[in-house]
């Protein structure tokens, strides 16, 4: 029987399988890496030897299970995230079944460790008074607060996602008699999205100052580099709390997608967005 080394699986699933022939998006490639960068330091942690010398037959599923349970334990994520990271290890297994199939029954064992379930919180959305409130916040007298206006103008009047946001590009959007925005989502859905005249205003004149970065991106940080996901995080967090002195009903869990306009695109509309 070949040597069925975890080091040698995990090039091939990344480079001939997620890359070469699912095609899979940067977000995706991005989140599976993640999750085995901190498998591997865990098989480091308890084997006391390099992850690169580890079989496939030394990764048994209690060992699974107490790595899930020190990500939730240690890095305090959420049952989402848990389920998140072992979707990534049973997409893994599931293309080791067709390389090594001598070991299908511990891929199998592998393969059947069930998901949590969750409860699913109540998605909030924005009224009328909060989006004035958070649109007041950013000072548009200075690029920073310039950049975020428009960012979270953006955000409300299209309700992409926080990755769609950030790899935005100067030539997905279509200023004009329609304005749009167009973007390649999760799944590699295409979608355009209309936005207001007013929106479009606000893009164009931040367009006119913003013309030229390394990869013409519509959003930068402060250096013109990619603006990450934390970095936009960061942003709506400090907006939030801003806003929330004179708008106390702020102080509630906001995520993206409680900007979507299809929860408040009547607010947005009466707001001028």
């Amino acid at each position: 029987m070949k040597t069925a080394n975890f080091s040698v699986l995990l090039q091939t699933f990344f480079t001939d399988y997620l890359i070469s022939q699912r095609q899979a998006s940067e977000h995706t490639i991005s989140s599976y890496r993640d999750t085995f960068c901190l498998f591997l330091k865990f098989l480091r942690k308890n084997f006391k030897k390099d992850p690169s010398t580890i079989n496939i037959e030394n990764i048994t599923v209690d060992l699974i299970k107490e790595f899930l349970m020190d990500l939730e334990k240690n890095r305090n994520i959420s049952v989402r995230s848990r389920n998140q990271r072992l979707a990534a290890i049973h997409s893994c297994f599931r293309y080791a079944a067709y390389i090594y199939p001598e070991l299908s029954n511990l891929i199998q064992q592998i393969l059947a460790i069930p998901h949590k379930k969750h409860d699913y919180p109540m998605v909030q959305y924005l009224t009328s008074n909060e989006i004035d409130a958070l649109l007041s916040t950013p000072d548009r007298t200075t690029w920073l607060g310039r950049r975020d206006y428009a960012l979270i103008l953006l955000a409300i009047r299209t309700g992409l996602r926080v990755s769609e946001i950030i790899n935005l590009r100067w030539n997905d959007i279509t200023l004009g008699s329609i304005s749009h925005v167009h973007c390649v989502g999760k799944g590699r859905k295409e979608r355009v999205t209309p936005i207001t005249k007013n929106t479009a205003s606000v893009l164009k004149s931040w367009l006119d100052e913003n013309k030229s970065n390394n990869e013409n991106l519509v959003f930068t940080n402060a250096r013109k580099g990619k603006l990450s996901i934390d970095g936009f995080s960061y942003i709506l967090s400090k907006y939030i709390n801003l806003a929330s002195d004179s708008c106390v009903t702020l102080k509630k869990n906001i995520f993206l997608h409680t900007l979507a306009p299809s929860y408040s695109s009547n607010a947005a509309s009466r707001s001028g967005c």
